[in-house]
């Protein structure tokens, strides 16, 4: 086992280097006049990058970090240039040289399958849920079919609406994946008047975190003041934490900037866990990082709501470290599938019209953001739903697929992918490329046969936050139950405990169906 564990290691390291280099290395270097389609600031933060990697005035530059390769699928014309880029972040990993995962992959089962048998199990799913909140790979596949039946039908609803809009640009195209962005925003922009490039002005990063502080104080009583401490990167803030009676609670950094070398996405982490010495609480320091594009010469960093939800999302997760009062520091973690709650429920307030109204204002006039543009919002928040619900089913199932083999798997990774995720594929499978040689979450990350807890944790906090909208989304009452129940505890309990004592009865698929427009 300890040589199991070690080699395990070992692949994370060495998995995870390959995937930030393939990152890394890509870039679609354009000219002016094949950028059409694309906004301002989107154009602007491209060329300020060919200009950093030594290009010159003329070039731009795009990359598979989110900020540069989200905005570029989303509003760029030429769908050669959106295949080109899309292909290569699903081909990261996966092109047969030195930096090829697929191997990595096969040996990762190995050793986990191995690792299970040791401890008495007959797979890795088997020994990873038997400590989680739902017990079993049975109980995990149960939840998951019971979201993914109403769901699959509205996403290919969705889709066709999507369809109709390619054929009228491309006549005999079929709909590729590299499509979805470009036409889920024609889409939007459409039946919502929602454009997301003329929400941005009202999401800078300072308004969004500002919002973020304060609903923290709205629900918990706490504040945040600016503090001088030691920086790993001089682009980091970092803030004390003061409970509601100015005790201190902890130590906040934010890592907001995407750099070269920084591995992508977003997380949150601790440079110090809270523990007890001689009697006496003893704080965090708690990280929150995102890969957010950095602001340029004319304009400040200016957030998508998909990348506002995330801050929240983020910052769910430091609340959860800031607030934990545990005395054993061996009951500190908690349960995969219960650990996504306290940040997914943050999510919902970024699309509450009453929270927008006090924050959400014009970066360059200082009005807020108009009634209309925020019942739109809240119109919208159903938009494509069914679909990221289902490509969340699907890498969850996938996840489940690789980790309930019960033998090594020395087979084909693309084959087995396309048998995994059939049940829930909307979009045509991409020949030649696989997600598992780049999938870092459930491979270097520390999710493997745990990826459905954000499905999981998604059924708790849909049904977790319909108590704030029954008793108001800054109640106190609430919030202080939530913070008793679920953010101070830590493992020191079951979770199927906690929850029932915050929410007075088991988690319901119910509210999750209702929120994401499928159970009327």
């Amino acid at each position: 086992l300890k040589e199991i564990n070690g080699d395990l290691s070992r692949l994370s390291v060495k998995y995870g280097n390959n995937l930030l280099h393939e990152n890394d290395a890509f870039g679609l270097e354009l000219t002016a006049d094949r950028l059409e389609g694309l906004p301002n600031a989107v154009r602007e933060a491209a060329r300020e990058k060919a200009q950093a990697a030594g290009l010159g005035d003329k070039s731009y530059l795009f990359t598979l970090h989110k900020p540069s390769m989200l905005p570029f699928l989303s509003y760029a014309k030429d769908r050669k240039l959106r295949e080109e880029l899309y292909t290569a972040y699903l081909d990261r990993c996966n092109h047969g040289d030195e930096y090829d995962n697929k191997a990595l992959v096969n040996d990762y089962i190995r050793l986990r399958t191995e690792k299970a048998h040791l401890l008495g199990y007959d797979s890795f799913a088997d020994y990873v849920t038997a400590d989680q909140m739902a017990a079993t790979p049975a109980a995990v596949y149960a939840l998951l079919d019971e979201i993914w039946t109403p769901a699959l039908d509205r996403a290919k609803e969705e889709l066709a609406a999507m369809e109709e809009m390619l054929r009228a640009d491309h006549p005999d195209a079929t709909f590729e994946p590299w499509d979805w962005w470009y036409y889920a925003e024609k889409v939007r922009r459409r039946d919502y008047a929602l454009d997301d490039e003329a929400l941005r002005p009202y999401f800078t990063l300072e308004n969004v975190q500002g919002g973020i502080f304060f609903l923290a104080n709205r629900l918990y009583g706490i504040t945040f003041r600016p503090i001088v401490a030691p920086l790993y990167n001089p682009d980091c803030l970092v803030y004390e934490v003061l409970d509601e009676d100015e005790s201190h609670l902890g130590v906040l950094y934010f890592d907001y900037y995407v750099r070269e070398g920084k591995s992508g996405g977003a997380w949150c982490g601790n440079f110090t866990e809270q523990y007890y010495e001689n009697g006496e609480r003893v704080a965090p320091v708690v990280g929150v990082v995102t890969n957010y594009a950095r602001p340029t010469r004319s304009t400040p960093t200016l957030l998508n709501l998909d990348e506002t939800k995330t801050l929240f999302h983020e910052f769910g997760h430091a609340l959860h470290s800031l607030f934990r009062k545990v005395e054993y520091r061996g009951l500190a973690d908690v349960e995969g599938d219960f650990v996504e709650l306290p940040s997914q429920i943050m999510e919902n307030w970024a699309t509450e019209k009453e929270f927008l109204d006090l924050w959400a204002v014009h970066y360059e006039t200082g009005e807020p953001m108009p009634a209309e543009i925020v019942d739109r919002i809240v119109a919208a928040q159903n938009y494509l739903a069914a679909y990221a619900n289902v490509r969340q089913l699907s890498f969850g199932m996938t996840d489940m697929a690789w980790h309930t083999l019960t033998e090594p798997f020395e087979g084909d990774v693309e084959q087995f992918e396309a048998v995994s995720m059939a049940p829930t594929q909307v979009l045509p499978v991409v020949s030649g490329t696989a997600m598992a040689p780049a999938f870092g979450h459930i491979f270097s990350g520390g999710y493997a046969a745990g990826y459905y807890g954000y499905k999981w944790a998604e059924v708790l906090e849909a049904d977790a936050f319909s108590l704030f909208k029954e008793k108001g989304i800054f109640n106190r009452e609430a919030a202080s139950s939530f913070r008793e129940n679920v953010l101070s505890k830590g493992g020191t309990e079951h979770p199927m405990e906690l929850y029932v004592r915050f929410r007075g009865h088991k988690p319901e698929t119910r509210a999750l169906i209702e929120k994401m427009g499928l159970g009327k």
